[in-house]
């Protein structure tokens, strides 16, 4: 598993190349018919997906995925922060919808035909989901030393594991390189609200990774004590919908038998009921359904210096995965 740690950054540099390519595809869909007015063009800079995805019972709740760009500022309500990108610089292509795992490509901002530099690079902003990814540790920060612990033989360390404060908020962060690509990764990890939020940095020429550092004291995150029950977001608490916390529940009923696990992050109201369901990934029967379900669940309140508070954890419907471990075999889902 921990290999699929270390291809996830040259996996997001071909998601621009794809999104590219797939402008340039006109697709026809049939129904039984090889007729013009059965066909259709895909609409410039989609990739259509069927299947499973990402929804919420409102649209009035931040998701972690709704973060972007306006007047080249990038504002995520969700994990609350807002950076004001490097002059020169925007987002070519919005990312993908959240994995089953969890995993999110929150911006990937790259320089414009402006840009007047000798070298190019990219700014990767992602977000793993620390309820349900199969990683091996409990906080955000520990897969920064994870991956560097795991390096595969054709990349070396060019900066060890060290503790970096940007925007006032602490990270830890570590370099490694490529000899033969001549490649630079520079990547800093936080956690904020169960999540390890990551800020990679990339690029031939560590003058400019040096530039853009520089400019990631810019962003801006709200206060700890603010993501902690503080009112501005719910506590983040991992395996609460759970045991004795249940104090009543109705499972669902599913009208079609399907073997794909559906990841659910809820938040719980002050007095026990469920406010807001946010699946990651999910057919939408199964949404009606386990929405319909959880709405009906009652949860022992959660007290915070004796007064009940909101509170967010997950729910993994469907077949659970393995944890990860340090056999690169892990990680295979199990019924």
């Amino acid at each position: 598993m921990y290999t699929r740690w270390l291809t996830y950054f040259a996996a997001n540099a071909l998601f621009a190349f794809s999104m590219s390519w797939g402008q340039n595809i006109d697709a026809k869909v049939s129904s039984g018919s090889d007729s013009p007015q059965a066909a259709t063009s895909i609409p410039k800079g989609v990739i259509l997906v069927k299947g499973a995805w990402s929804s919420a019972s409102d649209s009035v709740t931040p998701l972690p995925e709704d973060g972007k760009i306006v007047d080249n500022v990038y504002r995520n309500a969700y994990f609350g922060i807002k950076w004001a990108l490097p002059r020169d610089w925007t987002e070519e292509y919005t990312g993908p919808p959240p994995s089953d795992e969890g995993r999110y490509v929150l911006a990937q901002i790259v320089p414009t035909a402006a840009f007047q530099g000798p070298v190019r690079g990219s700014v990767l902003i992602t977000a793993d989901d620390l309820f349900f990814m199969p990683f091996p540790g409990t906080h955000g920060e520990e897969l920064i030393d994870f991956t560097n612990e795991h390096l595969q033989p054709d990349y070396k360390v060019e900066r060890p594991p060290a503790e970096m404060t940007i925007g006032g908020r602490s990270f830890r962060f570590f370099a490694y390189w490529s000899p033969a690509a001549e490649l630079h990764w520079y990547v800093f990890a936080t956690e904020i609200r169960c999540h390890a939020v990551e800020v990679v940095l990339s690029s031939s020429d560590t003058k400019l990774i040096q530039h853009l550092m520089q400019d990631l004291n810019a962003m801006t995150f709200p206060p700890e004590d603010a993501l902690a029950g503080g009112g501005v977001a719910p506590v983040c608490m991992k395996d609460y919908a759970s045991g004795k916390n249940i104090l009543s529940r109705i499972d669902p009923v599913f009208s079609e038998r399907r073997s794909n696990t559906v990841p659910v992050r809820i938040v719980i109201r002050r007095d026990g009921k469920v406010r807001h369901i946010h699946f990651l990934s999910a057919f939408p029967e199964q949404a009606k359904a386990i929405t319909a379900a959880l709405f009906q669940w009652q949860f022992r309140p959660y007290l915070q210096n004796g007064n009940p508070v909101e509170v967010e954890t997950g729910i993994m419907f469907g077949r659970t995965p393995r944890p990860a471990t340090a056999s690169p075999t892990a990680g295979a889902p199990t019924d």
